[in-house]
């Protein structure tokens, strides 16, 4: 089933505008070419009025907000919905400041997103205001687990009716959901924790595959995270001993790029609730 996500990538070649952060700018345009998509990058707000509108999908990143490209979030955010082209969301840290929660907020008040990808810690602070997450990473204390599996996924669904986006949690476990289904994927390494980027490059790749498979988002969805997570797994297994993460960040752009639909649909660890 998700290998003909991924087939539809490499055939459209979808074009991904991303206003991300400038700490993972360079990494989120090298996956999207690996996974088969075409990046463009505009923060410009005069700039992202032509950028938006010829392209076939929208990222956002909050992750290095500012006065100069918020106003840009916005202008893109809506002339991608007046296009009918999809947009995820990355609320990176929102809930570690007061001022990313509320421009998360604010953006999710005036846009129609297609997916609002990030940690429990960041999903929990927009949905229901909490503030526990470190940073741009989740609280221990947020953990997704089995034994709370059920509550986390009922969540999920439930702010997903209330958005009208799919919710795609991500960590050790991953769960993507809309109001009606969920995925929970098993896919990753503890590995991908131990370089920056892995979320934001996730939420390039989602954007790549929305923009290809656009008649079924959540299933898109699922898919980009189970084969985010897989070519993680792939790339650990083949690190050497001497080799470290970034080593270990590398590799998982050469499993981007060499990954096949056979490997994906192979590889795919997931149950549907």
């Amino acid at each position: 089933m998700f290998g003909t996500q991924l087939e539809n990538v490499r055939k459209t070649i979808p074009l991904v505008h991303n206003i991300t952060n400038y700490v993972t700018v360079n990494d989120c345009a090298n996956i999207l070419i690996a996974c088969g998509a075409s990046p463009i990058m505009s923060d410009e707000i005069e700039d992202v009025k032509e950028i938006t509108a010829i392209c076939t999908a929208l990222n956002i990143n909050i992750g290095t907000l500012n006065q100069r490209t918020i106003p840009a979030m916005f202008e893109a955010g809506k002339i991608s919905n007046h296009y009918g082209h999809p947009i995820v969301l990355d609320p990176v840290g929102a809930g570690a400041s007061s001022y990313r929660t509320h421009i998360t907020k604010k953006l999710i008040e005036e846009i129609n997103f297609s997916v609002i990808r990030g940690n429990i810690s960041e999903i929990k602070a927009i949905a229901v205001g909490s503030d526990t997450t470190k940073g741009v990473d989740a609280n221990k204390g947020d953990t997704v687990t089995s034994d709370n599996m059920d509550s986390v996924v009922a969540f999920a669904k439930e702010f997903s009716q209330k958005v009208g986006a799919v919710i795609a949690i991500t960590g050790a476990i991953d769960i993507v959901a809309d109001s009606q289904k969920a995925y929970i994927i098993m896919n990753g390494h503890p590995m991908m924790s131990k370089i920056s980027g892995t979320g934001c490059m996730l939420s390039a790749i989602t954007a790549a595959y929305i923009g290809a498979n656009q008649d079924n988002i959540i299933e898109a969805c699922a898919a980009a995270v189970c084969a985010m997570g897989l070519c993680g797994e792939r790339a650990f297994a083949k690190l050497k001993k001497d080799e470290g993460n970034l080593t270990y960040k590398n590799r998982i752009f050469d499993e981007i790029f060499h990954l096949t639909p056979d490997i994906l649909e192979a590889g795919a660890r997931y149950e549907v609730c």
